[in-house]
């Protein structure tokens, strides 16, 4: 998708038509979430401090993100997947590799599938797509990339070394600042010249692991299949303060929020935690993190945040001053996973838990919080 949180935003004001618009925080450390094209022309790019972008950009009209809002787009763009193949592997809300052989017998050859999947999305979504059509994985993300904005670039088998040779070596995936710098200095600036190097000297200049796979992108290889499911290996949240934090109290409310909106998560995808990690960030911009794997998963935000602030406690931080915190859950396994089970066991906190999901899911997410979290 192009755009995708901005162009969602466009879809629902229309006075946004044609406006440089950037998602994301407004405060003074707010990052841009996404940037319309009409943005990207100033220069602004996603990740960018929100005060840069307004630099570059002066006149963007800022918008606060609503990720339940693209979290329901993207269940319907989901649902335009499946009706063309099953073989749908999601890399984010607004993009996934689609294998596509097993339908060409019905929708038509792979070039043809990519209009027709560009066109019901711009129908019934009323929004932009770029799609790659290509052998592979690598290739296909190389050629949505190349087709953006609202395009489609198709790569036939055989046109695949007249098509890499010219790029430049950033376009290969892996390929960061660091390692263009290192190629460069052997005078390794396109693809063509990483394909015509030995693959024993890219193990010399960028290491082994980096050079094996340098040298198969080259050539275009990528033998990854498309993965239609794969489960949650973990659940995180954090937040960025908008001023340095140097209270031990307030870290500790704001992990209580974060705690409600992990649990929350784990709860809807039917899953509960085994480990649960604390990342905090310091005012120098060093980070830390400390986890602990419970006796029993969990998928209460009591317990996650009973877990974080014993945590926090340890580290005995007084008046250290903390840029981000952040709260993560890993080693998921089904809600509903045997376990032992005490004799005196009190699950009056779950029951609560559960009985607040269903009343924000009727009267909407502010109809239940905490007493500790009013003062937000």
């Amino acid at each position: 998708m192009d755009a995708f949180y901005a162009s969602v935003e466009v879809r629902q004001d229309r006075a946004l038509v044609g406006r440089p618009v950037l998602v994301g925080g407004q405060g003074g450390r707010g990052v841009v979430a996404s940037a319309s094209y009409e943005a990207r022309a100033f220069g602004v790019t996603s990740a960018m401090p929100m005060a840069r972008a307004l630099r570059l950009c002066p006149d963007a009209v800022v918008v606060s993100p609503d990720f339940a809002l693209y979290a329901e787009v993207s269940g319907r763009l989901r649902e335009i997947f499946l009706s063309v193949t099953p073989l749908v592997e999601p890399l984010s809300l607004d993009e996934a590799f689609l294998d596509v052989a097993g339908s060409v017998r019905l929708f038509g050859p792979p070039a043809d599938i990519g209009a027709t999947l560009r066109r019901r999305i711009h129908d019934e979504l009323e929004l932009p797509a770029s799609v790659g059509v290509a052998p592979n994985k690598f290739l296909a993300k190389l050629c949505s990339g190349k087709a953006k904005p609202d395009g489609l670039l198709h790569l036939p088998e055989e046109n695949v070394p007249a098509f890499l040779g010219p790029l430049g070596v950033r376009d290969l995936w892996g390929v960061g600042e660091q390692i263009a710098a290192r190629l460069e200095r052997f005078g390794i600036r396109t693809v063509a010249d990483v394909a015509a190097i030995p693959t024993a000297t890219l193990h010399r200049i960028v290491g082994p692991a980096a050079g094996a796979q340098l040298a198969r992108l080259a050539v275009g290889a990528d033998d990854r299949v498309v993965i239609p499911y794969e489960p949650a290996k973990g659940m995180s949240a954090e937040e960025t303060f908008d001023r340095d934090v140097d209270d031990p109290q307030v870290l500790r409310r704001e992990l209580l929020r974060l705690a409600e909106r992990i649990a929350r998560r784990l709860r809807s995808g039917n899953v509960a935690a085994r480990t649960v990690t604390l990342k905090l960030r310091y005012a120098n911009f060093s980070t830390i993190t400390r986890s602990r794997t419970l006796a029993a998963p969990t998928a209460e935000a009591t317990d996650l945040h009973r877990e974080v602030a014993e945590m926090l406690d340890a580290l005995r931080l007084e008046r250290v001053r903390v840029r981000l915190v952040g709260l993560g859950t890993s080693n998921l396994v089904p809600a509903g996973a045997s376990r032992q089970l005490g004799l005196l066991d009190d699950d009056r906190w779950g029951l609560l838990e559960r009985a607040a999901d269903d009343a924000r899911g009727r009267f909407g997410d502010t109809a239940v919080t905490r007493g500790a979290l009013l003062d937000d």
